[in-house]
């Protein structure tokens, strides 16, 4: 279901609209997700991130109906990593905190999947971090990133298998869903202009003081890990980029 199909702002929508269809589980993806717009727009963030999710909840609560959660890296602070399903969380900016309150309204009957700096999709009209990047580089735009705070890009075909077991195996559990490696920013940069062929003097190295200055606190070291993905191999940046090179190329 799209937004055309369902708005989960509106309660009543959304609990009518449930109970028409015939469904086992519902992969709750619907998100506020623009992190610097959050600190901005607090009261549409929290509408669509907390109620939204609250409404859903709802709408399920005296069903059988099972709910899979798609959470953030977000809800770490970045200090003491990495963080693993057992870590608890501490939201920095008012995005995360409201995906973490989004968790605390799902937690004793949803699954959780949080997932890190997915990527892969090559046709979305919302380019990933890849993709993004990708396409400033080809148009000859310098771009300065960190060096020193890590992120862990995850592949989307990744993702896409785990929740297809986890569909098939659901419980109230919290799951992490993230690629095997992390990287600095500036490493992601490097690795996309050279798997693309691309000019790797554009890509200049900054700190993450000076490259957030100004934005909405973020975690430093979003080094994300798993204790319970036991069934799906995730694969790193380097193979991931190579998939992505073969699509877009035919």
């Amino acid at each position: 279901l799209s937004h055309k199909d369902i708005d989960i702002t509106n309660k009543e929508a959304v609990a009518q609209k449930l109970s028409s269809i015939e469904f086992d589980l519902l992969l709750h993806l619907a998100a506020y997700t623009n992190v610097d717009g959050a600190e901005k727009d607090r009261s549409q963030t929290h509408l669509i991130n907390v109620e939204g999710t609250s409404n859903i909840f709802h709408a399920l609560e005296h069903t059988d109906k099972k709910i899979i959660y798609i959470s953030t890296d977000f809800v770490f602070d970045g200090e003491h990593p990495p963080f693993d399903e057992e870590t608890e969380p501490n939201p920095l900016g008012y995005y995360a905190q409201t995906k973490y309150d989004g968790e605390v309204v799902l937690q004793d009957t949803a699954m959780i999947v949080r997932i890190s700096n997915p990527y892969g999709n090559v046709t979305s009209a919302k380019p990933d971090l890849i993709m993004r990047l990708k396409q400033l580089l080809e148009n000859g735009t310098e771009l300065k990133m960190s060096s020193d705070s890590t992120i862990t890009p995850t592949y989307i075909d990744d993702i896409a298998y785990a929740l297809k077991h986890l569909v098939n195996n659901f419980s109230n559990e919290i799951f992490h869903i993230v690629g095997p490696k992390w990287y600095s920013p500036y490493e992601v940069g490097k690795l996309v202009a050279k798997t693309f062929e691309l000019d790797e003097n554009l890509i200049k190295e900054t700190t993450f003081a000076e490259y957030n200055k100004g934005k909405a606190e973020r975690p430093k070291h979003s080094e994300i890990i798993s204790k319970k993905n036991t069934f799906q191999k995730m694969h790193d940046l380097e193979f991931g980029l190579a998939e992505i090179k073969k699509r877009v190329s035919k």
